[in-house]
């Protein structure tokens, strides 16, 4: 496939340029072992790629990438729990001091939260039941009647998700003792901004 076909030309590229001219750094990943300071729980969607966002190289960002950037609360029923593992490992394996919930603008998880995933899919949708996560938050913003609703309902759900990541007792504990900082984002797709979250006012503010 021609798309496939490109990915090989573009590791190509990377291995015979990016990775010569990082070779040590990644020799230093390699026998050290990596220790990012920063942990990103950011959306899937293409457009919002949170190491060239932030202009990062190998081993800066541990990177959790969801549909609409969220972190369920905790819990330890059944189920599978790939976003809680990542978090696990983040905070307790690698002492990140850091997370960044990054949301963004134009986001179709939030938009499927608004309107249903509606793909055609036989059966219950994953997508819809993943997003139940933030149910409460879109119910609050359909009765609110605002004229925004995706755009509000993104900052909401970043909201959520980081009082779901203080649910989680090793979190918390590690906040409190001022080892860990939880910070909320927003990317704005059309005009490249970043907008940051100051959790007193629960406003967000171009950097």
């Amino acid at each position: 496939m021609p798309e496939f076909a490109e990915l090989v030309r573009g590791y190509e590229r990377f291995r015979s340029g990016g990775y010569v001219a990082q070779k040590a750094r990644y020799d230093a990943l390699a026998s050290e072992g990596q220790a990012p300071p920063v942990m990103v729980i950011s959306c899937c969607d293409s457009r919002v790629d949170p190491a060239t966002i932030f202009d990062t190289g190998p081993g800066q960002l541990f990177a959790l990438r969801n549909v609409a950037n969220l972190v369920p609360p905790y819990e330890i029923g059944g189920g599978l729990h790939g976003a809680s593992a990542a978090i696990e490992f983040g905070v307790c394996g690698l002492n990140v001091k850091h997370i960044v919930v990054l949301g963004h603008g134009q986001c179709g998880g939030i938009g499927a939260a608004l309107t249903g995933a509606d793909l055609g899919m036989p059966g219950p949708s994953f997508i819809d039941h993943w997003m139940t996560i933030i149910a409460d938050a879109r119910d609050r913003v359909v009765a609110s009647g605002c004229d925004h609703a995706q755009h509000t309902l993104e900052h909401e759900a970043i909201k959520v998700s980081l009082a779901n990541l203080r649910s989680f007792p090793f979190i918390a504990e590690r906040e409190a003792a001022g080892q860990l900082k939880l910070h909320g984002a927003w990317f704005a797709i059309d005009d490249g901004v970043l907008h940051i979250l100051d959790e007193v006012s629960g406003n967000f503010s171009a950097a």
